[in-house]
This record gives structure tokens, sequence and C-alpha cells, in this order.
């Protein structure tokens, strides 16, 4: 169960990071195709949630998802840690964004791949100690990889540092599961600082993983 709680953080920080260059709202469909023989696609659906409201502004982000577990995520950037809370615990666990946690063993671009929203994107796939990742992007949605130049975490940087883009789809591979999140809906919006702020009096610890 550890190993799935630490590969589930990877995930979800591959999944959550925009830049800079948007500030708004995105909302995401997720779907899993589980590899466990003890673990449905339902079960992790259920567990980690079908739908995530994602936040951005200057460099902060924060994910919102429907998930029993999984109940939210924020970056926080000028600390560069990542806090996440679940719902099987008052604290929220936080994650140093410098550790990568994962290796990266090939890098391939693809061009053209897919059109989302009204635009087609291009493909990096990563291919990794963890499994594969791939991350479809259009160049129309810029991206300041300045911002996450500390962010390891989850292999983020190395993406967004080639594609100077976010993604529209991200495809994650591992030996529990795949999942799949699609944008279904981008929204330009200005948003105020404390929607980014940890809520008052709770209590935080360092990830065990």
């Amino acid at each position: 169960m550890k190993k799935i709680v630490f590969l589930i953080l990877i995930t979800l920080a591959s999944t959550f990071v925009f830049s800079q260059n948007f500030e708004g709202k995105i909302s995401y469909q997720n779907t899993y195709k589980s590899k466990l023989t003890n673990m449905t696609d339902q079960q992790f659906t259920d567990m980690l949630g079908s739908t995530q409201e994602y936040f951005i502004k200057n460099g902060d982000y924060k994910s919102v998802l429907n998930g029993k577990l999984m109940q939210w995520q924020i970056y926080n950037n000028a600390e560069n840690k990542l806090y996440t809370k679940m719902s099987n615990s008052e604290k929220a666990i936080w994650n140093d964004a410098s550790v990568q946690g994962d290796e990266i063993l090939k890098m391939e671009v693809n061009k053209n791949t897919i059109e989302i929203l009204g635009s087609i994107c291009d493909v990096i796939i990563l291919t990794c100690k963890s499994g594969i990742q791939k991350y479809y992007f259009s160049s129309k949605i810029a991206v300041d990889a300045k911002l996450f130049v500390n962010h390891k975490f989850g292999n983020w940087f190395d993406f967004i540092s080639k594609s100077n883009a976010l993604p529209l789809k991200i495809v994650v591979e591992n030996a529990q599961f795949i999942m799949t999140s699609i944008a279904n809906e981008v929204k330009s919006m200005q948003l105020n600082k404390n929607i980014f702020e940890l809520p008052i009096g709770l209590i935080t610890e360092k990830s065990p993983y």
C-alpha cells in the first residue's frame, strides 16, 4: 500500500502543473485501468477521483479531486513544497519538490498526434523507471518553464523545459494502473491568492515516501 501511495503522489504531481502565462481553472476527466488483481478500475476511480478542478496563479497551483481518498493538492512555489490532503488523515503531507523520486531513461517527441479542445497537440513520451508518461500539449498555450526550474518531483521540469507549454492530456502508466487525464474545459480568470493558502490550523508533516 505504501508503494501505491507513493506512485499516486508521483502521478498527481505529474498531472496538475501549469504556468504563470495561464491564470484560471482547468477541468479534467480522469479514467483508470487497473493492473492489480486485487484492485478494479472502479476502485481506483473511487479512490482517486474521476474529475478534478485545477487552479493556477503565478506558479502556485491547487487541484481539487472528487475521490474518496484523494482530496486536494497545493503547490507552494516559494517553498517549493507540494502539500497533499487525503481523507484518511487530519494532516496534510508535503513533499520537497526538488527531489525527483524517479529517473527518466528515454525521451521522445512526436508531432501533430491528436486534437484536444480545438488544438493540435504534440506529445512528449518519457520512459521512466516508474513507467511511461505521455504529455500531449499545444504550443498555443505557453508556459514559463523558469517558474518550475526547481520542481523536479514527478519529472515535471524535464517535461516543461522541453515543451514550454501545458498538457491538455496526460497518460501515466506504472505497475499498478494506467491513468488518462483529459482537459474538457479551460477557463481563464483572475484568482484570489488566498485560494492557494493552506487551511488555518492544518497540521502538516513531511511525506515518508
